[in-house]
């Protein structure tokens, strides 16, 4: 069973940055495993950010944080970061990560369609 820990949420101002991981474990094939980033704010539904292939070569970003935010993949590809710079308060929310196993490619990924998640971190931009 495949395990996702998330850490490094926290209060930050606006126009700050802040950096979360997310440690996946519980499998010999965890570098196979495609990761997304995804968050949740009260009352909206849950927004797919941003995702990194098992390989690391490829990533994917949505609109609202293209530009802002980086994702990247520790060279174990056990850990995956979530580097977010120009914090704004509407991007408040609890962040997710979450893993898929994309058979067809190593170097694949997108930002729906996850089986293994995380408990999330809480992430609140306010002055």
């Amino acid at each position: 069973q495949l395990h996702l820990v998330e850490s490094g949420g926290g209060l930050v101002r606006p126009g700050g940055s802040l950096r979360i991981s997310c440690v996946v474990s519980g499998s010999s094939m965890t570098d196979y495993y495609a990761i997304g980033w995804f968050r949740q704010a009260p009352g909206k539904e849950r927004e797919g950010l941003s995702c990194v292939s098992a390989s690391g070569d490829v990533s994917k970003y949505a609109d609202s944080v293209k530009d802002r935010f980086v994702i990247s993949r520790g060279n174990a590809k056990t850990t995956v970061y979530l580097q977010m710079d120009s914090l704004k308060p509407e991007d408040t929310a609890v962040y997710y990560c979450a893993a898929e196993l994309f058979p067809h490619s190593r170097s694949w990924c997108q930002l729906d369609s996850y089986t293994f998640w995380g408990q999330g971190t809480q992430v609140t931009v306010s002055a």
